[in-house]
């Protein structure tokens, strides 16, 4: 056996066994191919999905309540919270590029997925938080409080500091 087709059977059996783990928490999924799971959304859970910056925003406002929640990132710059089923987005994020709540049986690719670009993975595998499918508003609240955040520090976009900071005069390395 070639180290790749070793490669492919261990990594087989790590999807077959993040499956059945889902599967046993209650989260829906599908084989998809022989390389990536998808969750199921509209049931037991459905899927927030937002760029990777915002994700980190949300991160920190989930740290400075006290809450753990499980994160998923994939290669091209996305993040995704599972969240309980049956939420609205919220006026205030429906036109925010890369932010997508997946509802009603779409399907998201779930770790340890393999795509082209490399895998998606967990940032908080929800192991750590016993499968707990946190509150959609209370992931969707702090979605747009960080985006709000964003907008009040950075008023000015493309400016890198206000011009008042720029440092004046000259040092010399000369003694």
């Amino acid at each position: 056996m070639s180290g790749w087709d070793s490669y492919r059977v261990v990594y087989g059996a790590e999807l077959r066994a993040a499956a059945h783990e889902f599967d046993d928490h209650g989260w829906p999924v599908v084989a998809a191919s022989p390389t990536a799971l998808l969750l199921v959304t509209g049931t037991a859970l459905d899927v927030f999905e937002v760029p990777a910056t915002v994700g980190r925003q949300v991160c920190s406002h989930l740290r400075d309540t006290g809450s753990v929640v499980p994160i998923a990132a994939t290669p091209t710059g996305a993040w995704w919270f599972p969240v309980t089923p049956g939420a609205v987005l919220p006026a205030e994020l429906r036109d925010v590029e890369g932010v997508v709540l997946h509802t009603a049986g779409a399907a998201v690719l779930a770790p340890p997925s393999e795509v082209a670009d490399g895998w998606v993975h967990w940032r908080v595998a929800p192991a750590l938080t016993g499968y707990r499918v946190p509150d959609a508003d209370t992931i969707l609240h702090a979605a747009a409080d960080a985006l709000r955040w964003r907008a009040d520090r950075n008023p000015h976009p493309g400016a890198q500091r206000p011009a008042g900071a720029l440092a004046v005069g000259m040092r010399s390395s000369l003694m």
